[in-house]
């Protein structure tokens, strides 16, 4: 039976560290560290995680903000409310709560936000860096988090298999390109992948950030394998993940759960990325 992966624990201690080294930072400069975050429309699950973000600031003693519009709201509009925060030298970290309505332009929206507030790491700036490992202002969070979790397990990466399911800006692609740089022989598969099964059977490390409930069954993970849980789902049940939790668990030789794995890493991800905006202001 694999051993749980306890994201909101591991998240708790480093959110701890972030709260000390916030209040060092208030004691030189006198103000907090702030995060300014959008929020465009009524999407429950954006509801949801705008509120948990609010939360984990206020226990971190960093300040925050959401500014919230309409669904109807005109792209320009939006960027020029970026542009005013980008100016603005008390607001060190902007997130835009994705996904935007689909009458705006994410691109447009988050190639606003200024490289030095980039917090979500999305910036094509930083996202370019990355892709070069030329050393980004900001990684983003979630990816950041899950190899956290992977170092968690005492498991080395260098030389390990890697599969990653899901190709998105946002997970998939820099996931993939953090094993890489970690030295892991990483596949990225995807909805025209063929044989799904073979290629996450193969994997030493299995990330599922599919969006599609229980993409990943128990015949499909390799005995040992670290299994890496991204997705989320709301159903009658209850929160659920890309990955069949009991099934994997039996063959995995750890796993992440949900909810409780990579949600409270992103979070932590996201302070962690916010102080640092902070402090590059002091250098």
């Amino acid at each position: 039976m694999g051993a749980i992966i306890d994201g909101k624990a591991i998240a708790k201690g480093i959110k701890e560290g972030i709260k000390r080294d916030v209040e060092s930072f208030k004691k030189e400069r006198g103000v907090p560290p702030k995060l300014s975050v959008i929020l465009v429309g009524e999407n429950a699950a954006s509801l949801s995680y705008v509120r948990g973000k609010e939360k984990a600031c206020a226990e971190a003693q960093i300040d925050s903000e959401t500014l919230r519009f309409p669904a109807n709201i005109e792209e320009k509009r939006i960027i020029e409310e970026i542009k005013k925060l980008n100016e603005n030298k008390s607001v060190h970290g902007i997130l835009v709560q994705l996904p935007l309505p689909e009458s705006v332009n994410q691109n447009n929206v988050l190639e606003a936000i200024s490289i030095y507030k980039d917090v979500d790491g999305l910036h094509p700036y930083n996202m370019g860096k990355l892709f070069k490992n030329e050393s980004p202002l900001f990684v983003p969070c979630t990816p950041q988090g899950i190899i956290e979790l992977i170092l968690s397990t005492g498991a080395e990466i260098k030389g390990k298999k890697a599969t990653v399911i899901g190709r998105s800006n946002l997970v998939g692609k820099p996931t993939s390109i953090l094993l890489l740089y970690r030295h892991a022989t990483v596949t990225i598969c995807h909805t025209r992948t063929e044989d799904l099964a073979a290629e996450a059977r193969a994997a030493d490390i299995l990330v599922a950030a599919a969006g599609r409930p229980k993409t990943v069954t128990k015949d499909m993970v390799k005995p040992g394998a670290i299994v890496i849980d991204v997705g989320i789902s709301r159903t009658e049940k209850g929160l659920i993940g890309d990955v069949d939790f009991e099934g994997a668990r039996e063959i995995a030789s750890h796993i992440t759960p949900v909810p409780g794995g990579v949600g409270p890493m992103t979070v932590a991800m996201l302070l962690k990325n916010t102080l640092k905006a902070a402090q590059m202001t002091m250098e």
